[in-house]
């Protein structure tokens, strides 16, 4: 099974908030260590951890974006070394040049070192501003054609409101893409949904504090919301 999954930036600071918090990122490359045998695993980041650009009202949008891209290639390129440091084999792409420090994304490449048992890491996000990575997410999925979508996030599905503000909010155990879209849930933004919906492309979305959240997305364990297609 092909998927990718999805980490915010602030599932790599871990309690810290900020920057990088390496227990945290070691417990994820475990559970990835522990289903990459059976499966091709593509990963994408938040940067978030380093950097919000949309709280900085001053900056040009196009340099506050790109700001942004970067902290994913850095947060890419850290968990991708923490990885291999427990035994897994990782590339780093970026749809722009990054020196050396990165190989340039193209889809017959990232599929090629996938079916070679590695772990890809696609950083910068679409490579333009006014993109999310949630669009980036979406994307790079359809392209390198995942079967699903594991949302890893702070919270363990999805919800009719928001539970951080309305403690009667109700999780659906499963939900359409197209109920998502219609009732403007935020399980990724509008346009990353509305092209997921056209394209028929499904996520699951957990709770990454929660033990194994990874692992039990893939095995009939799960605890989160489904989100079908």
């Amino acid at each position: 099974m092909r998927i990718l999954l999805k980490l915010s930036g602030e599932a790599l600071a871990g309690d810290k908030k900020q920057g990088f918090d390496e227990a945290s990122v070691r417990k994820v490359a475990a559970q990835v260590k522990a289903i990459a045998g059976d499966n091709e695993i593509a990963i994408v980041t938040g940067g978030g951890n380093f950097w919000r650009g949309r709280t900085c009202n001053d900056m040009d949008r196009v340099k506050a974006d790109q700001i942004g891209m970067l902290a994913t290639v850095m947060n890419c390129m850290y968990a991708s070394e923490i990885f291999k440091t427990e035994g897994i084999d990782t590339e780093v792409f970026t749809p722009f040049e990054v020196g050396t420090f990165t190989k340039r994304y193209s889809k017959e490449a990232v599929t090629e070192a996938m079916k070679a048992g590695k772990v890809i890491f696609l950083a910068g996000g679409t490579g333009q501003p006014y993109f999310s990575t949630d669009m980036g997410t979406v994307l790079f999925a359809l392209q390198i054609e995942a079967e699903s979508v594991l949302l890893a996030k702070s919270i363990d599905g999805v919800y009719d409101s928001d539970p951080a503000t309305n403690p009667n909010a109700v999780k659906f155990d499963e939900i359409s893409l197209a109920e998502v879209v219609e009732r403007n849930l935020k399980v990724v933004d509008t346009s990353a949904s509305a092209l997921a919906l056209e394209n028929h492309l499904p996520f699951m979305v957990f709770d990454l504090n929660e033990e194994n959240s990874i692992i039990k997305a893939l095995s009939g364990d799960f605890n989160g919301t489904r989100v079908t297609a």
